[in-house]
């Protein structure tokens, strides 16, 4: 009988002896350990890889947010569901009114357009957070930052100008603004004309020049009592240059115009000689130099060089009877003078001397009368003394005095026009927020002469120049000069002029202006007891195509009430014209 295998007897017998030893060591390792429960997880019923359970000490096995070996499920958390107990249930619709639509101002959120009119939160800031500023008024447009709960009115851009896209070159940071911390940048200044002229440097100096081309028709160029009509044309060059220095100043303006006229006067009228030339063309010139030597912070040395050049006005009775054209006369002359400063007190001193010569007039019938009766020096002196109260505030005493010494003793009827006279104001320059600025004075002027036949001429003097910014549109100035002048006629001994002007300039467009002006003014001829008044009323519109390029058109109406018979005029001008500027 065969014997069985004494290698499954060894297998037998090494396994019984192994299960006594396995029971013992189990039971001494849960003596020493704690016993420990797996951690219920979602992860018991999603299947895995390798099996349906992630194992314990996996690094991807979910765990609860409670920390430790006793986190449980949050659905299963008593205190959650507790909460869920305490949260009301939703109302019963169940024999409710049903509502259809969106309730009044659903959509308003925190800057639109709120029904109920309830009243809105102010937007929180933090602490050193850059505060949007509060709209200028009606019509300011929107800022254009981006749109959000501080800054409810900034413009939406529906799509973005190619430029924020376009390749343009690299920029740092710092000048971009886009660093962290880094306060807002200050935008650049807003350009008050975009269409006015942009000149050019030649060196330290900004040179601006410009030239108008005008052409239209004029109803009574003469301002003869009878009107006669005539085309005309006119050249008008500017020019303008500053200097840009760190001290001292020095400007040039120089402003002039000839105006042509495409007929002739008739040499008499109804029989008698005209009072107007035959031709009527005119030259006009202005200009003046001006300089400033800044010998300390409070010491100036001023001076002036000054040009006139001109005719006599038509209509004016300094025109003779049947001259063939204007004479044209020129005055010139330089003023020096010293500027001081106390602290807020300002004195000013100058000494001036102009002199004014006169061309021959030449008549109708050829010959040519002598006009050097007219001519004359003038030597004088002005001192101005002002304090500043205010920052904006500036009131001032203003005298001058002068002497006039004619070239001929006698004038051409025999009397004796050599003369002493000046004037006094006081009055104060104000600029309040500059929307009101300008100066403003009133005193009073005469003159005396050395013929006992004239008599002294004085009158009130009134001095000003305002200008109101009424809207950034829209802007008012009214200008009032007083003036005494010579004359040639027998016995009067000068003309009083006061001519008051004002002005309104708005704006429909940058490049659309309309200007409306009204002058009137006054000239009482002492001595002879004339006096006359005129009227102007104008209106321009002025089209501004580039920086370069401007068209003006202007209608105006001119009119001349005098108390001597046959000397009233009235005139209508139509003139359109272009103007080229650098």
């Amino acid at each position: 009988m065969p014997r069985p295998a004494s290698g499954h007897s060894k297998r037998a017998t090494l396994l019984r002896a192994a299960l006594p030893c396995l029971g013992v060591s189990l039971a001494l390792i849960a003596v020493t350990s704690p016993l420990k429960a797996q951690t219920l997880t979602p992860d018991l019923l999603r299947p895995v890889r390798d099996g349906f359970l992630t194992p314990q000490d996996s690094f991807l096995r979910k765990t609860s947010d409670k920390g430790g070996d006793t986190a449980t499920d949050p659905a299963l958390d008593p205190s959650t569901e507790a909460k869920r107990r305490k949260t009301p249930p939703a109302p019963s619709r169940i024999g409710a009114i049903p509502r259809y639509g969106l309730p009044a101002a659903n959509g308003a959120a925190e800057a639109g357009f709120d029904s109920l009119n309830r009243k809105r939160k102010p937007p929180k800031f933090y602490p050193g957070q850059v505060k949007p500023k509060p709209s200028s008024g009606p019509g300011t447009p929107a800022p254009t930052d981006t749109k959000g709960p501080t800054n409810p009115n900034a413009r939406v851009r529906i799509s973005p100008p190619p430029s924020l896209s376009a390749n343009k070159a690299p920029m740092s940071a710092a000048v971009a603004g886009t660093v962290a911390g880094q306060p807002a940048r200050k935008p650049l200044p807003v350009d008050p004309d975009p269409f006015g002229a942009v000149g050019d440097y030649a060196g330290s100096f900004l040179i601006k020049s410009a030239v108008e081309l005008r052409g239209g028709y004029d109803t009574n160029p003469g301002r003869l009592a009878q009107p006669i009509g005539a085309p005309f044309w006119v050249v008008a060059p500017e020019f303008l240059a500053v200097s840009d220095w760190e001290r001292h100043a020095l400007v040039a303006d120089l402003r002039g115009s000839f105006t042509g006229y495409g007929n002739s006067l008739p040499v008499t009228i109804d029989g008698a000689a005209s009072p107007a030339p035959t031709d009527i063309n005119r030259p006009d010139f202005i200009g003046h130099v001006d300089g400033r030597l800044d010998v300390t912070d409070f010491t100036h040395l001023t001076s002036q060089v000054r040009l006139r050049v001109g005719t006599d006005n038509p209509g004016s009775p300094n025109v003779a009877v049947g001259l063939a054209k204007y004479p044209v006369f020129a005055t010139f002359g330089s003023t020096v003078g010293i500027d001081q400063q106390f602290n807020r007190l300002d004195v000013a001193a100058g000494a001036t001397f102009d002199r004014t010569v006169y061309q021959n007039s030449v008549l109708t019938d050829g010959t040519i009368a002598s006009n050097g009766d007219r001519a004359f020096n003038q030597y004088g002196g002005v001192g101005r003394i002002s304090y500043e109260l205010t920052p904006g505030v500036k009131p001032f005493v203003e005298a001058e005095g002068d002497s006039r010494v004619h070239d001929q003793y006698l004038d051409n009827s025999g009397f004796a026009r050599d003369s002493t006279g000046g004037y006094a104001k006081a009055g104060t320059s104000f600029e309040f927020s500059r929307l009101l600025t300008g100066e403003l004075a009133v005193g009073w002027t005469q003159r005396s002469y050395v013929d006992p036949r004239l008599s002294k001429l004085d009158g009130l003097l009134t001095s000003s120049s305002l200008t109101w910014t009424a809207t950034p549109l829209t802007t008012a100035k009214f200008v009032s000069t007083t003036s005494i002048d010579e004359i040639v006629v027998p016995g009067v001994s000068g003309v009083l002029s006061h001519t008051y002007a004002f002005e309104v300039d708005h704006d429909f467009r940058r490049w659309l202006q309309a200007i409306g002006k009204f002058t009137y003014g006054t000239y009482e001829y002492q001595g002879d007891g004339r006096f006359d008044k005129t009227y102007s009323v104008e209106g321009d519109v002025i089209y501004k195509m580039t920086r370069n390029l401007w068209i003006k058109g202007t209608l105006r109406r001119d009119i001349l009430n005098s108390n001597v018979p046959l000397a009233s005029s009235a005139s209508t001008v139509v003139m359109l014209g272009v103007r080229v500027q650098n």
